[in-house]
């Protein structure tokens, strides 16, 4: 799965409208079209090419109904496999508003590959890329390749 969200890590939005051709590839595969936002979109994407089983949903707080973790008074943060996907909380929001694949970690980062954000780390950004997140900016972790 990793390498199948490499594949698309020079993907940018055609116009910066949450469109192009791989965003809305991604976004097809939740069963929207183009101008969505398209995080989880990007995951359900690299998640349906390597056959796993994961919510058919553009939704963050669809992919963590049931959660492997989360951050719940200060909660102890297990290790995350390479593969799991973790969220990031917005308290504008009230949920969970960004999604993100683990490929690796240090032991105050998590290394990530998402969609839909920028150099920034912006949860409507303009493409994939791999950024690097704080453990303690993360709220809830699931893995679907069980």
């Amino acid at each position: 799965m990793i390498a199948e969200a490499e594949k698309h890590l020079a993907v940018r939005e055609a116009t910066g409208n949450n469109d192009g051709y791989w965003v809305e590839r991604f976004l097809a595969s939740t069963g929207l079209g183009k101008g969505y936002a398209w995080c989880a979109a990007f995951q359900c994407y690299i998640h349906k090419e390597t056959e796993l089983n994961t919510p058919k949903s553009a939704r963050v707080v669809d992919w963590f109904k049931t959660p492997e973790w989360e951050r719940k008074n200060n909660s102890y943060q297990p290790k995350a496999l390479p593969g799991m996907v973790g969220a990031l909380y917005y308290p504008q929001l009230k949920r969970y508003g960004h999604i993100l694949l683990i490929v690796g970690q240090d032991k105050n980062n998590y290394y990530t590959i998402e969609g839909n954000t920028n150099g920034a780390g912006s949860r409507e950004g303009d493409g994939v890329y791999k950024k690097i997140r704080s453990k303690s900016s993360i709220s809830a972790l699931a893995d679907y390749c069980k």
